[in-house]
Formats: C-alpha cells, structure tokens, sequence
C-alpha cells in the first residue's frame, strides 16, 4: 500500500507540475545576468522584467554570477520550463554559444544586451553600447583633465568580457596619441570595487607620482577613487565608464570626473520588444547586432543622470 500511494503521490505531483507548465507555456521570458550587486545588472535585470510584465509575459529573473556552469544549467532550466525567450547579459564571449545554441534547437530565441558573443546566427539580437565610442569620449575627456600630459594607470575588467577589451582599446587608442600620457600601469580588478580598492593600494605604493586612472567601469572607479581617498591623493584625476548613480553622486562631490553612460535601461527594454515583436512576427525588423550610443556624463549633466537614464 505504502508503494501504491507513493507511486499515485509522484503521479499527482507530475501531473501538476505538467498543468503549470501547459499554463504557463507560449509565455514565460527568462532573464539571465551577472549578479546585482553590482548596480548596472541589477537595472538591466529589473529594466527586462518591468518591461516584459508589462507586455503580458510571464518572467522569472536569475543570476549566473560570471560562472559559465551556473550559466549553462539556467538555460537547462528555462528549456525545460518551456520558456518562449531568453534575455541575457551573458558568462563570457565565447562560453555562452553553446548553451545559446542550445535554447535555440530547443526553439528558444536569446536576446543578448550589454555583451556580446563571438558568434553570430545563434542569438537573435545582440544589443549593446558602442563601448568603442564611449570610452573614446570618456578618454578623450581625461586627456584634457590631464592637461595632456602625466602618468596614468589602467584597470581593465575580466579577460573573458569582450566589453574589457574595446574600452581598452577605445582609451589607448585615443591617449596614445599623446606623448607626454604615460601609462605605467595596466592591471585587471575583474570589474569588482573591493578587488579595484586593493589594486589600487599596491600601484599608489609603486607610482607615488600617479596623477590620473582609467578605470574600465564605474565599480572599478568606485574602487579606485576610496583608495586615493584613503591615501590622501584625491586630486588624482579618475575616469569610468557605465553611468551608475555612485559615480554620479563622486562627480557631483568633485570626486571622479566623468564616466560613459551605457543606456542599459534602453538597451534592455529594446531586447524585450524585440524579442515580443519576434515571437509574434518571426522578426526583429533588426540587423543581429546592434550598438546603441553611449552618452559623456561629467559635472555639467550628472545632476541629470538617474538610474542609467540622462533626463
């Protein structure tokens, strides 16, 4: 007896679980990002699930935390819940085609904001900032903060990002083409503010004479201007880039001096109308990639900038 109601009580429990999927199916959107502790993916995150409620969808919201496995069983998890579309700010350029690809035989499309992957014709969209064009506003800016000449240092963010790689590119191109910036430094804090902090610690003990930091995003930023604080040398001239109200409220204290506004919050109620208009039409009506502006944030508009939107 005890055998026959377990096997009626798993019956009873599948066939529930069955009933809320048949619900819930034709959709459900599933939005994937890094962590949100860090304030731009909490906006990206809560921006996408605003938006597809409002549309009529059914969401649910996870975390991969930059972890390329913990990426890989979220799709597992929306394919089996028979989610309709996924939004995601992915693991890492080249980790995520597969799990992607893998949504996609699965008859799910992916619509990928802020990064990029080194593949196309798996995703459906790839919405992100013009980090080229960003930085090279925000670097352009720096050099003349510096007066065009002084030694600076670099904080770049995760290897596997490729957002780390074109803002950097998109500073040095700019910076190199003065002589009298010397770069004496360059070094990763993974995108993190305590890790920036400790960096920033050991290159002010080895460049005493620092007088500016290009920082790769506005955590890093955030990092980097405590420890000059801490030391007494916050007239060091700091740069980052996303927009975040943290560094908002640095500039308006005359801390940093500006940062590139990435227009997450666009960007990411652009992905979810895309991927409504693409459920319902079987297009975007888009080119897969697409880059959207990114906006110069300094004293003169800071006081506009709220939640990664400029007013």
């Amino acid at each position: 007896m005890k055998r026959i109601w377990f096997i009626v009580a798993v019956l009873l429990s599948v066939a529930m679980l069955t009933a809320c999927r048949e619900q819930g199916e034709g959709n459900l959107v599933v939005i994937i990002t890094p962590g949100h502790e860090n304030p731009f993916f909490r906006t990206a995150a809560e921006v996408a699930d605003a938006k597809a409620r409002t549309l009529g969808f059914e969401t649910r919201v996870h975390v991969h935390d930059d972890d390329p496995v913990l990426q890989s069983h979220l799709f597992d998890l929306a394919i089996a819940d028979r989610a309709v579309a996924i939004i995601l700010d992915n693991a890492g350029a080249d980790v995520s085609i597969a799990p992607i690809q893998r949504a996609r035989d699965a008859g799910i499309p992916s619509f990928l904001i802020d990064r990029e992957i080194n593949a196309t014709g798996v995703a459906v969209s790839q919405i992100v900032a013009n980090n080229y064009q960003g930085a090279a506003l925000v670097a352009e800016y720096f050099v003349l903060r510096m007066g065009e000449s002084g030694d600076w240092v670099e904080l770049v963010g995760r290897e596997t990002d490729t957002n780390a790689h074109v803002r950097s590119d998109a500073f040095n191109d700019v910076i190199d083409q003065f002589p009298a910036m010397r770069r004496v430094a360059r070094q990763t804090a993974n995108w993190d503010q305590a890790e920036a902090f400790g960096v920033m610690q050991t290159l002010i003990l080895a460049h005493p004479n620092l007088q500016g930091v290009v920082a790769g995003n506005d955590t890093m930023a955030m990092g980097a201007m405590a420890a000059l604080l801490a030391s007494g040398m916050g007239n060091v001239i700091v740069v980052g880039f996303d927009g975040s109200n943290d560094v908002r409220d640095s500039i308006l204290r005359g801390e940093i001096a500006a940062t590139g506004l990435q227009q997450i919050a666009a960007i990411s109620e652009l992905a979810v109308e895309q991927a409504e208009r693409y459920l319902r039409t079987g297009t975007t009506g888009q080119p897969e990639r697409q880059l959207v502006d990114s906006i110069l944030i300094t004293s003169e508009n800071a006081n506009r900038l709220n939640d990664f939107v400029l007013r």
